[in-house]
């Protein structure tokens, strides 16, 4: 059972480096076509980068199947998928995007920093010059806006929407 425990919490932080990854390299790369959507203001309930999820979550059902029939390891692995899924969903699409009911706004502490980072990483909608694309563990925003301060600098105006969020 310990052991259990440890293959979901190391997935969970693996999906994270495995989210920045693909975020930096992927959606802000060759998958642009999908991802701009949710750099852009939202039409409707869904967004065509939505069909991101899809790859994950089947990976996770199906991870978790073969962990039921006969390949246990692997069931805890797709647990942890699943987690780290749900983990993005409440902080991401409820918290900082608030595409659902949850209207809480942190003051302070972790969850504050983690939509100051995601805010910061929506102050450019362009595919270039964005920092901060993880989402669990998110830099301090001070940090994060020398950072995009930097890029801005080296890469002109061309990517700047607007001020600095605070």
């Amino acid at each position: 059972m310990l052991l259990d425990a440890a293959i979901v919490l190391l997935t969970v932080a693996a999906m994270e480096g495995l989210a920045w990854l693909t975020h930096k390299h992927v959606m802000h790369g060759i998958g642009w076509g999908w991802h701009a959507s949710h750099h852009a203001p939202r039409r409707g309930w869904f967004e065509k980068n939505d069909l991101y999820a899809l790859l994950p979550t089947g990976v996770a059902v199906a991870l978790i199947w073969l962990g039921l029939n006969g390949h246990a390891p692997l069931q805890w692995v797709g647990v942890g998928m699943t987690v780290y899924g749900l983990l993005y969903f409440v902080a991401h699409d409820g918290l900082v995007h608030r595409r659902w009911p949850l209207r809480l706004t942190p003051r302070r502490g972790y969850l504050k920093r983690l939509v100051q980072a995601h805010r910061l990483h929506h102050a450019v909608r362009t595919r270039e010059g964005a920092v901060s694309f993880g989402f669990l563990w998110a830099p301090s925003p001070q940090r994060l806006r020398k950072e995009l301060q930097a890029l801005r600098e080296r890469r002109g105006p061309a990517t700047e929407t607007n001020d600095l969020p605070a």
